[in-house]
């Protein structure tokens, strides 16, 4: 069971392997929302995640006879990160069981701490059946990533920090996967205020906890799809799922491309890179339907690879109409393209590439075809320097730019 003085030994221990995450309150997103945001930034911790909290917890009430069997476990990354670190700590041997999508950063970072990476399935749930399968032929001790009540305890350890820092909080948000650190949050901050509200955020596209609370017991998705690959699970925990129903208050889905412009407003902002699952807590303050409340993100981490990286960057530019392509065709003649070019320049658009292709057509008078990708301001300044050159004559379509730099 999940009881008080087991979260107030889990705070204890979990000290030893933790950094403490300041929260950080957000002028840019209060101005945004209506609401008072703080950011609880687990995305510092050492293994990049809040994952390490559980992890070390639970391998710390092992028995030596059990932690020399070494252990076993699934994860899309955060999960085996924590694993692999607290395994190295207490000198366990670790076999990490990832979906063969994990981005590298995670694969590399886990086997950097000693463990045996093993790559199996496309999502977790197929990661997790191999794991539980190579547990008993091999007899490891199986550390699930979230299904747990002593695991969810150490993830709990968050509400407490959380508290000692804004005991007045009103609202914390907090990302779901399988559940395991929403049913610790939600646990430990109604034991310390009843009438705090508790949300967890999913992915709309793998929302399992939503489906398994409407449905009043546990299901399984067909399937998942979602760039906040820590949140891709097809079920949640069913022995944490009781604390759920009975502690949170209510879950908030979001789109993809959500994350992908708070992303941008986080690194812009804030200077952090969060990964996509983390930004599920601030994509989802645009939901809430409150004002002047004070409330907390649990960003959950940060360890993005850099190829993700560069691409929601890029993306998000262009949703956000900071980046975007035309094309024109022009006449084939000498300064059409420095006409084109000065009335750019005229209206501040900033060329990052440009290609003239002079054999589109036969037609002199629309013979060369001009494609133009640009950064604006915005989208208003976009669309100003659209409306610039269709003042002057030309027809500039907008298309998606196939790559930025």
């Amino acid at each position: 069971m999940m009881t008080l003085d087991k979260f107030e030994e889990a705070v204890e221990v979990v000290k030893k392997v933790t950094l403490h995450t300041d929260l950080m309150y957000s002028d840019y997103l209060t101005n945004a929302t209506g609401n008072k945001v703080y950011l609880k930034p687990e995305n510092m911790q050492f293994t990049g995640a809040y994952k390490v909290r559980g992890a070390y917890y639970k391998i710390s009430t092992l028995s030596k006879k059990e932690r020399d069997k070494g252990l076993i476990t699934a994860s899309a990354g955060n999960h085996a990160q924590g694993v692999a670190y607290a395994a190295k700590l207490y000198n366990a041997k670790a076999v990490i069981i990832m979906p063969t999508t994990t981005p590298l950063i995670k694969v590399n970072r886990t086997k950097s701490y000693g463990a045996e990476v093993i790559l199996h399935g496309d999502v977790y749930d197929e990661a997790c059946e191999y794991a539980y399968k190579l547990a008993e032929e091999k007899g490891y001790t199986f550390i699930h990533p979230f299904n747990d009540e002593v695991l969810s305890t150490g993830q709990g350890t968050i509400a407490m920090e959380i508290f000692k820092e804004l005991p007045t909080v009103d609202i914390i948000l907090a990302p779901v996967g399988g559940g395991g650190l929403l049913a610790g949050v939600s646990t430990l901050a109604k034991m310390l205020n009843p009438n705090i509200k508790v949300i967890g955020v999913e992915p709309a596209n793998a929302a399992c906890m939503k489906a398994s609370l409407k449905a009043g017991h546990v299901v399984t998705l067909p399937g998942v799809d979602t760039i906040a690959d820590g949140t891709a699970v097809k079920t949640p925990g069913d022995v944490i799922f009781p604390y759920i129903q009975k502690n949170v208050d209510d879950i908030i889905t979001v789109e993809d491309h959500e994350l992908i412009v708070d992303f941008l407003d986080i690194i812009e902002n804030h200077k952090m890179v969060v990964e996509n699952s983390g930004l599920l807590t601030v994509a989802a303050l645009k939901h809430l339907k409150c004002k002047d409340k004070k409330v907390v993100s649990i960003l959950s981490g940060g360890n993005m690879d850099v190829i993700t990286l560069s691409s929601v960057v890029q993306l998000g530019l262009i949703q956000r109409g900071r980046v975007f392509t035309i094309s024109v065709l022009l006449p084939d003649r000498p300064g059409e393209l420095v006409n084109v070019a000065s009335i750019i320049a005229k209206a501040q658009g900033n060329v990052i590439r440009l290609d003239h292709n002079q054999f589109v057509s036969i037609n002199r008078n629309k013979a060369v075809e001009l494609t133009i990708t640009m950064e604006a301001f915005g989208e208003e300044h976009k669309n100003q320097i659209v409306q610039a050159l269709i003042d002057q004559g030309y027809e500039p379509k907008l298309c998606t730019p196939s790559k930025l730099y």
